[in-house]
Order: C-alpha cells, then sequence, then structure tokens
C-alpha cells in the first residue's frame, strides 16, 4: 500500500495538532472489512420492507406490527380524539356549570334547608349534572370531528406520501 506524501503544514497548524494525519484509503477499507465481516455475521436479519403502493402504506397504518403494536400515526390519531374529548367536555362543561347553578339558585327560592351547607350542597349538586350533561355532549362531538378530520388527513398523507394544504381542505370539507 503506498503512502501518499506529506502535505506541506503551516507553522500554525503544525504546532496547534496534536492529533496524527488519517488518510481517508486507510479508513475506507477498514471500515470495507467490518462491513462484510458484519454481513456475515448476521444472516438472519431481513431487509427492510419499504411498501411500494399507497394501498400497502394505508395496510401498514390501520395493522398492527409483528409485537401486535400500532403505527405510531394511528397512536397519534387516538390521543388526539382523547384530548379533543376532554377539551370539549371541559369547553362545554364549564359554562353550563354556572349557568345550572345559577338557575338552581334562582328556582329554589322557597326550598327550605335544614342549614347552608345543604343548601350550598344542593346547588353545587345541580351544577354538576349540567357541567355533566353538557360536558358530555360537548366532548364527544369535539371527538368525533377531530377523529374523521385526522384520520382523513393523516390517510391521504400516507397514501400519498407527502404533506400537502389540500389534504387539510379535503378533510375539513367532509365534515
Amino acid at each position: 500500500m503506498e503512502v501518499p506524501p506529506p502535505a506541506p503544514r503551516s507553522f500554525l497548524c503544525r504546532a496547534l495538532c496534536l492529533f496524527p494525519r488519517v488518510f481517508a484509503a486507510e479508513a475506507v477499507t477498514a471500515d470495507s472489512e467490518v462491513l462484510e465481516e458484519r454481513q456475515k455475521r448476521l444472516p438472519y436479519v431481513p431487509e427492510p420492507y419499504y411498501p411500494e403502493s399507497g394501498w400497502d402504506r394505508l395496510r401498514e397504518l390501520f395493522g398492527k406490527d409483528e409485537q401486535q403494536r400500532i403505527s405510531k400515526d394511528l397512536a397519534n390519531i387516538c390521543k388526539t380524539a382523547a384530548t379533543a374529548g376532554i377539551i370539549g367536555w371541559v369547553y362545554g362543561g364549564i359554562p353550563a356549570f354556572i349557568h345550572a347553578k345559577q338557575q338552581y339558585i334562582e328556582q329554589s327560592q322557597a326550598e327550605i334547608y335544614h342549614n347552608r351547607f345543604d343548601a350550598v350542597q344542593s346547588a353545587h349538586r345541580a351544577a354538576t349534572r349540567g357541567f355533566i350533561r353538557y360536558g358530555w355532549r360537548w366532548g364527544w362531538r369535539t371527538a368525533v370531528f377531530v377523529t374523521i378530520f385526522n384520520t382523513v388527513n393523516t390517510s391521504l398523507n400516507v397514501y400519498r406520501n407527502k404533506d400537502a394544504l389540500s389534504h387539510f381542505v379535503i378533510a375539513g370539507a367532509l365534515l
């Protein structure tokens, strides 16, 4: 193996350079030997599979892998659906809580309570019923909307193998 002649170096480079010089030809041969050796030792490792068509990618999106796990994109759709349901529940429930409490106080002026605690507890129960009832209505509707939107958008992205603004428009138009 031929050793290339040393290139002329400046004084500053020689003074500051504490590491020995390594030529690329030596590194390439060493890397190729290691790669060949690794390929000989691991014949059981399967070749990676990259789906060719959009339908194959969609099948991968909604199917499970060898360890029975769902895809990352499908997991994100589920997480956003749950988050949207919780946010919708709170968004619909808080105004309903306030409104139900005020309505109960206005309509129960003539009722007789044993003490102040019973009165406050009854008003709070009415408000909690309003929170649950109207929060549920907002929550499931918001979750369904977000789930359909994200599923259509993600499916188009996976099928076409690219992100585009038109996917958002199509997903919104379906709703």
